[in-house]
């Protein structure tokens, strides 16, 4: 019996496997089952209280989709830590999920220019980023980023100066933010490009029943990939953590 919007097919050992009818989903593992294991095996307990308490503020926005899934959180929080962050960028915040996973992660002389078009949705988790203690590490910018980052491409003292750098947000821009990332991250760092399997239409057949704002990005996410897969000042490896992450380390 099909639950939770789940139907049932059976694999080559026989076993009945449960996979979401709408490619849509959030989940890209093949049941809400195993996901809740991982949250509840390895991500919840080791959660930090301020995470914890952000998202579940988060919970209750109305555009709570946006945020960054919990498992992505500790990935970026590990990942931050062994490559031994210290200046940083985010695009895209929203509340400031990621971007507290990030703040803790880092020494606490650690830098973060994080940018949004949204303030007010940054505001209702800095009260939680604040009692943390880690708002000094922010400089947050509201606005568009493009014109943030041709500045500092134009000013000259910032190239190679990132070690890592987060983007989660338009997706038709993603192709214009890595053009000029490129130049800001240096050699040997990262960038995170978050949303890069795209609830999994990446591979949805021509008549897949997608909600409208998926197919609407979904060209632009392929796009991305193909171009970050023939990029070859990079090396590349796209995870299915979250909605898919792909990981850039620039090598030249």
């Amino acid at each position: 019996m099909a639950v939770n919007g789940e139907s049932k097919t059976e694999s080559n050992n026989g076993e009945q496997v449960s996979r979401h009818q709408e490619v849509g989903h959030k989940s890209l593992l093949q049941s809400d089952a195993l996901y809740q294991y991982i949250l509840e095996t390895s991500v919840y307990p080791r959660e930090p209280e301020p995470m914890k308490e952000l998202r579940e503020v988060t919970a209750k926005h109305p555009w709570n989709i946006m945020t960054t899934s919990a498992d992505e959180g500790q990935f970026l929080h590990m990942l931050l830590k062994l490559v031994n962050a210290k200046n940083t960028m985010e695009i895209g915040v929203f509340t400031g999920y990621s971007l507290l996973a990030t703040a803790l992660a880092l020494p606490d002389d650690g830098k973060i220019l994080a940018m949004d078009i949204n303030r007010e949705n940054y505001e209702l988790g800095l009260p939680i980023i604040e009692k943390a203690g880690v708002a000094h590490k922010i400089d947050f910018k509201e606005g568009p980023a493009l014109p943030v980052l041709d500045e500092m491409i134009a000013d000259g003292n910032y190239h190679g100066t990132y070690d890592f750098i987060f983007v989660d947000a338009d997706k038709d821009n993603y192709i214009n933010y890595h053009k000029r990332l490129i130049d800001l991250v240096r050699i040997g760092g990262l960038i995170g490009y978050d949303n890069t399997l795209w609830n999994g239409s990446v591979v949805a057949p021509p008549d897949a029943p997608l909600r409208k704002y998926v197919r609407y990005y979904r060209d632009f996410v392929l796009e991305l990939n193909k171009a970050l897969a023939a990029d070859p000042r990079i090396e590349i490896c796209m995870l299915p953590v979250g909605d898919g992450i792909t990981l850039c380390r620039r090598i030249s």
